[in-house]
């Protein structure tokens, strides 16, 4: 079990009125428990919390004057690492349940219509399962750079495909693109981890169903996937926003903060973090 203290500070100045959605809250979700959590907004707007069922995501809604916006989160997850077998096939499409075949059908950044052939002239004729993912996963991180500034809000995985540069949500859009276009059930998930490079900001992976489940990969390979705190979960980037607004705003600063602990039993046995 992995304990994190993870913090975010977004502010705003807002210049005429304006509604905001945020989804920056951990996830409820069966592999991680919110120890404790802390959510601050600035006076004088009334929040209206919400959750994607199905998806565990948590979101909330509210409206803001013009002036200055302060929205801070904090909390203490522990993330239950999953084993993760070496031999997880791919379930053919007919025996997928309901709720998963969504996540093979192409969406506004993950092109998988397009880049079937692609797809398959790359890993067609590769083993059939977690291994495929995997090899596809090698192949992300060998073949496209990691190049903050080089995408927009818009970039899609044909364009990052094209370009060959990119950021994590890049990286997760190309994975999640080619499982697909293989027939491979694919969805984004982003959260909070902590990795060595700074500064420190939300991360997006992608997971694959296979053998019956949802296995994390993180093409970027810049932080262990079973230390990830899950904040959202989603066909793509659009559904995972951690802000979404409606009128004129500028962000005027962004401090996301991951602290890792070791957990240590105590009497009773409860979790405390070690100092």
């Amino acid at each position: 079990m992995h304990l994190s203290t993870v913090e975010t500070v977004l502010e705003y100045q807002v210049e005429a009125a304006t509604h905001f959605c945020f989804n920056i809250e951990a996830a409820r979700w069966p592999t991680q428990t919110i120890a404790s959590e802390c959510l601050a907004v600035s006076s004088g707007v009334d929040l209206h919390h919400f959750i994607d069922e199905g998806r565990g995501n948590r979101f909330f809604r509210f409206d803001a004057p013009p002036g200055p916006l302060l929205v801070n989160y904090r909390a203490q997850v522990q993330v239950q690492p999953q084993r993760v077998a070496g031999d997880l096939p791919e379930e053919p499409v007919g025996r997928l349940p309901d709720e998963v075949f969504q996540y093979l059908l192409p969406t506004r950044y993950c092109e998988s219509d397009l880049l079937a052939r692609t797809a398959q002239e790359l890993f067609g004729r590769e083993p059939a399962g977690i291994a495929r993912v995997r090899r596809i996963v090698q192949w992300i991180r060998e073949q496209i750079a990691y190049r903050p500034g080089s995408t927009t809000t818009t970039t899609t995985a044909q364009d990052v495909l094209a370009q060959r540069a990119g950021v994590c949500r890049d990286f997760a859009h190309l994975g999640i693109t080619l499982c697909r276009a293989l027939n491979i059930p694919a969805r984004i998930v982003v959260g909070y981890v902590w990795f060595d490079e700074p500064p420190q900001d939300f991360h997006a992976v992608f997971e694959a169903w296979l053998g019956g489940r949802w296995v994390l990969f993180d093409p970027t390979g810049m932080a262990p996937v079973d230390r990830l705190v899950r904040i959202g979960t989603g066909s793509d980037a659009k559904d995972v926003a951690f802000s979404t607004f409606f009128g004129t705003v500028t962000m005027t600063r962004m401090a996301v903060n991951v602290q890792e602990h070791e957990p240590r039993a105590a009497p009773g046995g409860a979790v405390q973090l070690a100092a």
